[in-house]
């Protein structure tokens, strides 16, 4: 094995450069893994363009969702070995703060990715401890394990909302994180759920993956309304917000008060999309309901989850792609999502 690898790297904001650089060296717990496909995340896009700094820094190698197959394996570890297909769960929490105390990693006061705070992914090879690692069989792509990380968050938020079966839901953004919201509910109840979002093609792909979904754009109808009259007044069971900015558009109702009055009495909002933005939220409408506000933030092991409902077929990953390109055009993967938005979920990169 050569000592130099190629990697997509961010030598300085909105620049990326496919050079060669060397080939990590693991230590006694890591493992070193040959990286199949990468998935660019909404937070590789703000790293890309400048907005994570000061916490990132140039040159990085960003990626933190993807999957591949295992080259070399420290000494001391004993779960892995050459050939195992794998993913990585990119979360390293510090372990000290009140948060890792009560094991509630997510909210870690100092919590770092892979990708973000050290390179990451976007490289023919990287290296991670072990226990971030988990195997996959061969019943899962490696197209699709680079999409394990994302179902993750997915399978984290339904798990936070507490959606049990038999329970409706309303999820407020059908982009990445709503789709994988979506499909991550239906494994857990066949009940209605109402997806949201002012793009039809996002809508459309919706409905074309899950069983009795109504999508609604908000554009030429009010989601609450058509709620409330699909489910005789009452609301849902539980409301995802997932839309994460602060784009208020003229006859539209905001994401999270949306979300707050599509609720029954006693429901459960849970909000993932992140803005610095205020949001016009008026409390007595969650204490009326006396609702429950709640946050979701990356995922909690829930990468096990993610791949036995991927083994079982009960997920559709495939849908979510919408390009793939070499390692080598990073930077026009970068480019184009930064113009075209509306036009992707997922872009891959293949390395």
């Amino acid at each position: 094995m050569s000592n130099s690898m190629k990697a997509a790297v961010l030598t300085e904001y909105k620049n990326i450069e496919w050079k060669t650089i060397p080939v990590p060296e693991i230590s006694d717990e890591e493992v070193l893994i040959h990286v199949s496909y990468g998935g660019i995340c909404g937070s590789d896009q703000h790293i890309f363009l400048g907005e994570f700094a000061p916490r990132t820094s140039t040159p990085l190698v960003q990626g933190h969702e993807f999957g591949g197959t295992v080259t070399k394996v420290g000494d001391k570890v004993t779960g892995f070995r050459e050939g195992d297909r794998v993913v990585v769960d990119p979360i390293i929490p510090c372990g000290e703060c009140g948060a890792c105390k009560v094991k509630h990693y997510p909210a870690c006061t100092t919590l770092k990715l892979v990708g973000v705070d050290l390179d990451g992914g976007f490289a023919e090879y990287v290296k991670v401890h072990e226990g971030m690692v988990y195997k996959i069989s061969d019943k899962i792509s490696d197209r699709h394990s680079a999409l394990v990380e994302l179902f993750s968050i997915g399978f984290h938020a339904s798990n936070r909302s507490g959606i049990q079966a038999g329970q409706s839901a309303l999820i407020w953004g059908g982009g990445r994180v709503g789709q994988c919201i979506m499909q991550a509910a239906r494994t857990i109840t066949d009940k209605s759920i109402f997806v949201v979002d002012v793009l039809d093609k996002r809508l459309e792909i919706a409905q074309s993956t899950c069983k009795d979904i109504t999508i609604i754009n908000p554009l030429k109808e009010n989601p609450v309304d058509v709620v409330m009259e699909a489910t005789g007044g009452m609301g849902v069971d539980v409301a995802f917000e997932a839309v994460g900015h602060g784009k208020h558009l003229e006859n539209v109702p905001d994401p999270v008060l949306g979300c707050v009055k599509s609720i029954r009495g006693g429901g459960t909002i849970c909000v993932l999309g992140l803005s610095d933005e205020p949001v016009p939220l008026v409390m007595k409408h969650i204490i009326w309901k006396e609702a429950k506000l709640i946050a979701s933030r990356v995922s909690h092991g829930e990468f096990k989850e993610a791949i036995e409902y991927m083994d079982k077929g009960e997920l559709n990953p495939e849908v979510l792609i919408s390009a793939e390109f070499g390692g080598d055009q990073a930077q026009h993967a970068f480019e184009i999502l930064d113009k075209e938005p509306q036009n992707y979920l997922k872009v891959l990169l293949k390395f």
